[in-house]
C-alpha cells in the first residue's frame, strides 16, 4: 500500500512562487487575434480577428494597455467603425487576462440594457476564453442584464445608463468604457461625465476609454475630449510619392466629380499625384499615428478615425452620401457626424430679421397664395393662454418651403368660437399658380399644453388629417417620433398616444437657421416668403439662439434661449409645420410621387373663351348665392400680451 505525505514546505513555496511570479502580459492585440470571431451576421468580414483589416486599432488596443501611461484613451470616430468591437476586446480581455471591476455606461439605461443582450452576452457565450468564466443565468445574481460576475468573483461588468445618477454612484473601478459619449446629457445630479471619471479616482493605474461618434459643436462631449488629449490623427504614405499625409473630406470633396462620384479620389498634398481607392491597402500597411499634441500623450491620448481609412465603406459610397446630403442641413449634419466623424458646428443665429424681410418685399408671390412648386400644405398650430396662431407652409422638391400665410385665432383652445375657426381651418383653401385651390394636406397642433384640451378637438378629425405634436429639445431627437404609450396616474392608457407626435426642435432649428439665409429659389432647402407679412413675423420667426447656459448644478449646457422681450410663435409653428411636413414623407418623397402631384394640382384648368356671337341668347341665370368664407384672407392683428404664457415648443 502507498502512503502519500503532502510535503508542507513545497506547497508553501509553489504558493510563494505563484504570488511572486509576475503576470501575463496584457496584450489586447494578441488577445483579440486569438478571440474574437466575427460571425456573418455581425461583419461583411465573418471570422477571426484580422489585423490587416484594422490596422488603425493596433495603436488605440496597445494604448488600453498597462504598458502605455496614460489614464484616458479618446475615440473620435465615424459610424459603423468599429467602435463597440474596440470596447469589447478592451472589456473581454480585460476580464481574462487582468481580471478586475469594469464600468460599461451608455447614454441611456434602455440602450445599456440593448448592448448587454445583443452585443455582451453574445460575446460571453462564443469566446472561448470567456464561456467558462462567467456563469449562465445564475441563481445568485451574478449574470443580469445589467451585472455580470465572474465565477471566481475575481472580476465583474457593472452596465449603466448615462441618465441614472444611482448607477454611477457607490462603485469604485479601474477600467471603464464611456460608450457614445457625444449623446450622454446632464442627469439629475449634474453632469454624468464628471460622475463616471469620478468612480476610478482611487486608481492611480485606472484606464478610461471614451468613445463616440460626435454630434453638434460647441458642446459636443467626444470633441472636447479629443481636443484635451494628444490629438493624433492616422497619416498614411502616399503612393506615389511616400509623403506622409492625412487623407482629408476636404481633400475629396474639392477633387470630387459630381456627375462621376464612382471616380472619387484623393490628391497628395506634396506631389499631386491621384489617390485611389485601390491604393488604399498599400497606403494602410504604412500607417502612423502622429499626435498634434503630444505633451498631452502620458495622460490622454485621442484619436480620430473617419469612413475614408476603412474597408466597411467605399469611396464611392461617401461621395454618394455627400451627393444626396448636399444643401439640406440636417443632412449635412448626420454625413459629418456619421461619414465624416467630424461634429457639425451648429447655426446658432439666424441671418436678421431685416434681411428676411427685404427679400419678401420683391418676392413674385403674394401672401395668401401658394406659388409654383408649392406642392403640399402643411399647417402648424400654436395654442396659447388667450389665443392660437397658425402658419401655412407650402413645401416642394428638394425640401424647398415657402410661407403661404400667418394668422391668429382669439380665445382658448377650449372656447367653441375658437374651435369653430380652427375646425374651419381643417377645410380652408389656398389658390395656386395654377388656380386650383389646394387645402392643408396634414396640421400638426401643439399639444404639450392644455393636452387633453387640444385632444377634445383633434379626435373630431381623422388621423391622416390631424395630429398632436409636441417639441423635445434633446439634439439627439429624431425629426419625429410617435409618443410612447402614455397612461394617467391611476394607469389608463391615454388614447391620443396614437396621434401624439414628438419632434427635435433643436436640429429643426439649426437647419432652419441655415437655409434662412440661402438666396437662390433653386437651392435645396431653400424658404421663400410672400409679400405683405408683418415686421413681427419675421422677429418671431428669428427669435431664439443656441448659448451656453449654466444650469442649476453649475455646468455649462447648450440651450436654444428666447429672446424675453420677443414673442417666438412664428418659429414654433413654422417647426410644427415642418413637423407634419415630415410625417407625410416629405424628405424622402420620390420624384415619382412629386411628379404626380405636380400634374395634380398644377396643370392648368382648361377655359373655353366663347366670342360673343357664339354665347347662348337665353336668360341670364341668376349669380349663385356667395357663401362667406370661414376664414378671411385678411390676417388678423398679430396678438402678443405679455400675460401671456411662453411658448412651450422646445423648452
Amino acid at each position: 500500500m502507498t502512503i502519500h505525505i503532502t510535503n508542507a514546505q513545497r506547497l508553501a513555496m509553489e504558493a510563494l512562487a505563484e504570488v511572486l511570479s509576475p503576470p501575463p502580459p496584457v496584450d489586447y492585440l494578441a488577445w483579440a487575434e486569438a478571440n474574437i470571431v466575427f460571425s456573418e451576421r455581425e461583419s461583411p468580414f465573418p471570422g477571426p480577428y484580422n489585423r490587416t483589416l484594422f490596422p488603425y486599432f493596433d495603436e488605440v488596443l496597445r494604448a488600453l494597455g498597462p504598458e502605455d501611461p496614460c489614464r484616458f484613451v479618446t475615440m473620435m470616430k465615424s459610424a459603423q467603425l468599429g467602435g463597440t468591437v474596440l470596447g469589447n476586446i478592451f472589456t473581454g480581455g480585460s476580464l481574462a487576462m487582468d481580471p478586475g471591476d469594469i464600468l460599461y455606461v451608455h447614454p441611456t439605461e434602455d440602450n445599456a440594457r440593448r448592448w448587454s443582450k445583443m452585443k455582451l452576452s453574445p460575446m460571453l457565450k462564443g469566446t472561448p476564453a470567456l464561456c467558462d468564466l462567467f456563469p449562465q443565468k445564475s441563481r445568485d445574481g451574478s449574470d443580469s442584464v445589467m451585472y455580470k460576475e465572474r465565477r471566481d468573483g475575481r472580476g465583474a461588468i457593472q452596465i449603466s445608463g448615462a441618465n441614472s445618477p444611482a448607477s454611477l454612484s457607490q462603485v469604485t473601478m479601474r477600467r471603464q468604457v464611456q460608450d457614445d459619449l457625444a449623446k450622454w446629457e446632464m442627469n439629475a445630479a449634474g453632469d454624468p461625465e464628471v460622475q463616471a471619471d469620478s468612480r476610478s479616482r482611487s486608481h492611480e493605474f485606472a484606464k478610461i476609454l471614451k468613445v463616440s461618434t460626435p454630434l453638434v459643436q460647441p458642446g459636443c462631449r467626444i470633441t472636447r475630449s479629443f481636443d484635451a488629449g494628444s490629438q493624433e490623427y492616422p497619416y498614411v504614405p502616399c503612393p506615389h510619392c511616400e509623403h506622409m499625409q492625412v487623407l482629408e473630406w476636404e481633400n475629396m470633396l474639392q477633387h470630387l466629380d459630381e456627375a462621376r462620384p464612382e471616380n472619387a479620389c484623393f490628391v497628395c498634398v506634396e506631389c499631386g499625384g491621384v489617390i485611389e481607392e485601390h491604393h488604399r491597402r498599400s497606403m494602410l500597411k504604412g500607417l502612423e499615428w502622429r499626435a498634434q499634441n503630444p505633451l498631452a500623450k502620458r495622460e490622454h491620448r485621442s484619436f480620430y478615425l473617419w469612413s475614408a481609412y476603412s474597408y466597411l465603406q467605399s469611396w464611392e459610397r461617401i461621395a454618394r452620401e455627400w451627393l444626396k446630403a448636399k444643401g439640406d442641413p440636417a443632412s449635412e449634419q448626420s454625413f459629418l457626424n456619421d461619414t465624416v466623424g467630424l461634429a457639425y458646428k451648429a447655426q446658432g443665429e439666424s441671418v436678421p430679421w431685416e434681411e428676411i424681410r427685404d427679400r419678401a418685399s420683391v418676392s413674385v408671390y403674394a401672401r395668401g397664395t401658394i406659388p409654383v412648386g408649392a406642392l403640399l400644405l402643411t399647417i402648424g398650430v400654436d395654442c396659447q393662454a388667450d389665443r392660437v396662431e397658425w402658419q401655412v407652409i407650402g413645401w416642394g422638391r428638394d425640401f424647398r418651403r415657402h410661407v403661404i400665410e400667418y394668422g391668429v385665432f382669439p380665445g382658448h383652445v377650449t372656447d367653441a368660437g375658437c374651435q369653430e375657426k380652427l375646425t374651419g381651418l381643417v377645410s380652408q383653401s389656398w389658390r395656386n399658380a395654377a388656380g386650383r385651390d389646394i387645402s392643408a394636406d396634414m396640421i400638426a397642433i401643439d399639444g404639450n399644453a392644455w393636452t387633453e384640451d387640444v385632444w377634445s378637438w383633434v379626435r373630431k378629425h381623422p388621423s391622416s388629417k390631424v395630429i398632436m405634436v409636441r417639441g423635445v429639445a434633446n439634439e439627439t431627437a429624431p425629426r419625429i417620433q410617435r409618443v410612447k404609450k402614455e397612461r394617467t396616474r391611476d394607469g389608463r392608457l391615454l388614447k391620443y398616444s396614437r396621434r401624439f407626435f414628438n419632434f427635435g426642435t433643436s436640429v429643426m432649428k439649426m437647419s432652419l437657421y441655415r437655409d434662412l439665409g440661402k438666396q437662390d429659389p433653386e437651392m435645396r432647402g431653400y424658404v421663400g416668403f410672400p409679400k405683405g407679412l408683418d415686421d413681427e413675423y419675421f422677429r418671431q420667426l428669428t427669435a431664439e439662439h443656441r448659448k451656453p447656459v449654466k444650469n442649476k448644478a453649475g455646468f455649462t449646457v447648450y440651450q436654444w434661449v428666447k429672446d424675453p422681450n420677443q414673442a417666438n410663435e412664428g418659429l414654433d409653428t413654422m417647426l410644427q409645420a415642418e413637423a407634419a411636413a415630415t410625417k407625410l414623407g416629405v424628405r424622402s418623397m420620390p420624384d415619382a410621387v412629386w411628379d404626380r402631384l405636380e400634374a395634380e394640382r398644377e396643370a392648368p384648368l382648361e377655359e373655353q373663351q366663347l366670342d360673343f356671337e357664339e354665347m347662348p341668347l337665353t336668360a341670364a341665370a341668376p349669380p349663385p348665392a356667395v357663401v362667406a368664407p370661414i376664414l378671411t384672407r385678411e390676417r388678423p392683428p398679430m396678438v402678443s400680451p405679455r400675460v401671456a404664457r411662453s411658448s412651450a415648443v422646445g423648452r
